[in-house]
């Protein structure tokens, strides 16, 4: 990746919402320039999506579970539970794993535990033998969080980074 281009997805990395001039300006290029790279950068699927990181607990959000999935195998059985985690605005990302006797993860957001509960208890119903066993690890929203989510952090590894 040339350089101008990483400094370009560094600083959209840090903050998405910069416009083309200012991001311009603080890399000391025409603004025509970061247009065409941020637009190459689209293409080129670098950059999927634009978008915010929010407070979760300010949305309300008490918690933030990673819940793994030991279920069947099937083209048929994923392309169903692909099609139900898609229809849940609460789950912010779910894949096929490998290891520790799991085969799938999943990480949504819940109000609270009753919240989650009734969640969990609508994948065991969906997923009635399907889903063979399954453990949930529970972070509170309340709580210390050490290293807050956000993409910045990318930002840093790849201006430390050459190609």
């Amino acid at each position: 990746m040339k350089r101008t281009v990483r400094k370009v997805l560094c600083e959209l990395l840090r903050d998405s919402s910069k416009s083309d001039r200012k991001l311009a300006k603080g890399l000391g290029v025409s603004q025509p320039t970061v247009s065409r790279l941020r637009n190459k950068l689209v293409e080129n699927g670098l950059i999927k999506h634009f978008t915010v990181i929010p407070d979760f607990k300010a949305l309300g959000f008490e918690l933030l579970t990673i819940t793994s999935f030991a279920s069947k195998d099937s083209r048929e059985i994923e392309e169903r539970a692909i099609k139900w985690t898609m229809a849940k605005p609460n789950v912010l990302f779910a894949s096929r794993v490998e290891g520790s006797r799991r085969n799938g993860i999943m990480i949504s957001l819940h109000k609270n535990y009753t919240d989650y509960y009734k969640f969990i208890s609508e994948v065991k119903r969906e997923g009635n033998g399907i889903v063979t066993g399954y453990d949930t690890m529970f972070v509170s929203l309340e709580g210390s969080i050490v290293k807050p989510f956000s993409l910045e952090y990318i930002a840093e590894s790849l201006e430390k980074s050459k190609d």
